[in-house]
């Protein structure tokens, strides 16, 4: 039998092993808490910098202003998405020894060509700008304008499927060779006016607007009936003519290169086409997010209230034809106030009694003709 005193040695050891116990539970508790203590510190260390690095970026851009950029984006002296251009103080140049040539495109010198840049012809396009006449020099190429005269008018769907407008315009204006013929064009517009995407808007408007209206005359066999022929952008520009679908389809690609959503308004009952590009939807026509312009001739963004050859208005509710996602006009764009006021003034109501006096200054401003046609 054990004696007392062995069973007091047996409680004193589990007394000492519970001790031991509780002196490794309350280092635990203090590491853990010194931890604590310092993720806090570190926590409140990344704080403070990223708060002293964004206000070093804020001071910074405040001080020296953003990146200085060209027309299309691209930073100075970088080279543009669009192969071969380089942004060089301010300017889009072509510089294929720098950036290359996209595609199946050769290097010649600074210039990318292919087998559709033969037999160049120099063209002057007119557009109004800031209340001046002027002009924009555009190179165009025989080789081009056969190639895309070229290609199929036709879509050809199987079973009970059938084209849809959208469809053929997306079809003329999806065209790879196409682009790389209009993109010097674009890049032209973007060097007039690198500080303002509104602006390479209203100059690439005004642009097509004073591309003389004229058909084609042509038409094409499908299915053993004539249609008429339709030019893609690129014939436009060759041919310095077209009809408003023709013009509208040009004014579309241009803004949709220029970044801007553009879409086609098609108005079924008068059969005509104009141009939407994005803007605030109150600005909109018809709460579509697209402001109305016509590309038959010189008109403000944003008016509807333009009479066509015979009386005609366009009362009815257009289509509206997606081309592309983009950016919006402003909600203070000057157009606005100067296409509602001239709107008064045309309808003779009690607002444009008291805006009659702004007509002439309104025509000067934006060189109106009032001479529009209908397809």
């Amino acid at each position: 039998m054990k004696k007392d005193s062995d069973f007091k040695r047996v409680d004193g050891g589990s007394d000492l092993s519970s001790d031991l116990n509780q002196g490794k539970f309350s280092r635990f508790v203090s590491f853990i808490r010194r931890m604590q203590t310092i993720y806090v510190l570190i926590f409140f260390v990344v704080v403070l910098i990223l708060t002293l690095l964004a206000a070093s970026f804020a001071f910074s851009e405040e001080k020296f202003g953003k990146l200085p950029t060209c027309g299309d984006g691209t930073f100075y002296n970088t080279c543009s998405l669009d192969k071969p251009y380089y942004c060089q103080e301010g300017v889009l140049i072509e510089k294929a020894t720098t950036c290359g040539c996209a595609g199946d495109l050769t290097r010649s010198g600074d210039s990318c060509i292919s087998e559709y840049h033969s037999n160049q012809k120099s063209l002057s396009f007119r557009y109004f700008f800031e209340g001046h006449s002027r002009e924009i020099d555009f190179s165009v190429y025989e080789g081009g304008e056969d190639y895309v005269s070229s290609l199929s008018r036709v879509i050809s769907y199987s079973g009970s499927e059938s084209p849809s407008r959208s469809d053929f315009k997306a079809k003329s204006l999806n065209e790879d060779v196409q682009r790389g013929l209009i993109v010097p064009l674009v890049k032209e517009i973007q060097n007039l006016a690198p500080s303002s995407k509104v602006d390479q808007a209203r100059i690439a408007i005004s642009l097509v607007q004073n591309i003389p209206y004229g058909d084609s005359n042509q038409t094409f066999s499908f299915g053993g009936q004539e249609s008429s022929y339709s030019r893609y952008p690129y014939e436009v520009l060759y041919d310095q003519e077209g009809i408003c679908g023709e013009k509208s389809a040009l004014l579309a690609f241009l803004l949709k290169e220029i970044g801007f959503g553009s879409s086609i308004f098609y108005f079924a009952e008068e059969n005509h086409e104009a141009v939407g590009i994005s803007c605030p939807a109150d600005k909109s026509l018809y709460g579509s997010g697209f402001c109305f312009v016509e590309t038959g001739g010189p008109s403000i963004i944003s008016d509807i209230s333009i009479e066509f050859e015979g009386g005609v208005h366009l009362d009815s509710t257009p289509d509206v034809l997606l081309i592309s996602e983009g950016i919006s006009l402003p909600e203070n764009l000057r157009e606005y106030s100067d296409a509602r006021a001239l709107r008064d003034i045309k309808q003779n109501n009690f607002f444009g009694l008291l805006k009659f006096w702004r007509e002439d200054n309104i025509i000067q401003k934006y060189d109106l003709d009032g001479s529009y046609n209908l397809d």
